[in-house]
């Protein structure tokens, strides 16, 4: 049986649910619980504090895991990324009071409060910085207010809690991070990960797509057709009234209403967009 971690909260939790229900598994509906068994897919999940989820996984206690890159990155675990999963996209940035002149090179011997010293370690490592690593377990957003450090650096999604500290960011991110899926490093494929993966891409693909219906007068078909054909060209029949065809087809979803303007000049009428919830191509 493939023991799954997921995030039991957290901006990543609701979003890996979610995803998963997408896909087919079962999830639990009462979020005290800490275990759920999908006998028919033959799968456990096990929902744990994010942070936690790249240890457990590089232990091998569990087979693989939905946590952030940014996490599994400042946990050190033996844990490798398995595939992005296209949610919870941020920033690791630093962060300093605004309408000052900032830069990374002049970072060495400044107290730097984070979250994240592991990741951060590494980095100053990695570019020859010397710094003092301030470790807070939260927010760090007041730690220059109240004299605890010089610079922050921290997850930035919108940037708006840090300005509303008074703080802007500066320098290149030091990481981009979202949800990840991940698995011990150097162990043998857990049986019932390809199928896993497999259908995480079928969510992935639908999240880029749509289906849109639409009806044709015949004589127009080849003009509709040629603006929207499809993977392998669209599905079309015959309606019950004469000289009019039904058109099915999956189209991208960036776009999709500029295209609907399109066909509907050409001839398309009763254009309709669906949602999916997974496609294999």
């Amino acid at each position: 049986m493939l023991k799954i971690a997921v995030p039991n909260k957290g901006s990543l939790a609701e979003a890996a649910t979610n995803m998963l229900r997408a896909a087919g598994y079962r999830q639990r509906t009462d979020p005290k619980d800490l275990t759920l068994v999908d006998s028919v897919h033959d799968v456990e999940f096990y929902y744990l504090r994010p942070r936690d989820i790249a240890v457990y996984v590089g232990e091998g206690h569990l087979d693989v895991g939905i946590t952030g890159r940014d996490m599994l990155l400042d946990s050190g675990a033996r844990a490798t990324e398995v595939m992005p999963l296209g949610f919870g996209g941020s920033r690791f940035r630093f962060a300093a009071p605004a309408g000052r002149s900032h830069d990374v090179a002049a970072l060495a011997g400044k107290r730097i409060a984070t979250s994240y010293p592991g990741l951060l370690g590494r980095w100053l490592g990695e570019h020859g910085i010397e710094a003092n690593l301030v470790k807070l377990d939260g927010a760090v957003e007041s730690a220059i207010r109240l004299g605890v450090a010089d610079v922050v650096a921290d997850v930035v999604d919108t940037g708006t809690t840090l300005q509303r500290a008074g703080l802007e960011v500066f320098g290149e991110p030091i990481c981009a991070s979202e949800a990840i899926l991940i698995r011990r490093d150097e162990a043998t494929e857990p049986e019932g990960l390809a199928s896993l993966r497999t259908r995480l891409e079928s969510v992935l693909v639908a999240q880029n797509y749509l289906m849109m219906d639409y009806n044709v007068a015949e004589p127009d078909l080849e003009a509709t057709t040629a603006l929207a054909s499809g993977v392998n060209g669209p599905t079309v029949s015959r309606l019950a009234e004469p000289g009019w065809m039904a058109v099915r087809v999956l189209v991208p979803r960036r776009g999709a209403h500029l295209l609907m303007d399109r066909l509907f000049e050409a001839g398309a009428r009763g254009i309709i967009l669906t949602e999916l919830s997974a496609v294999r191509l």
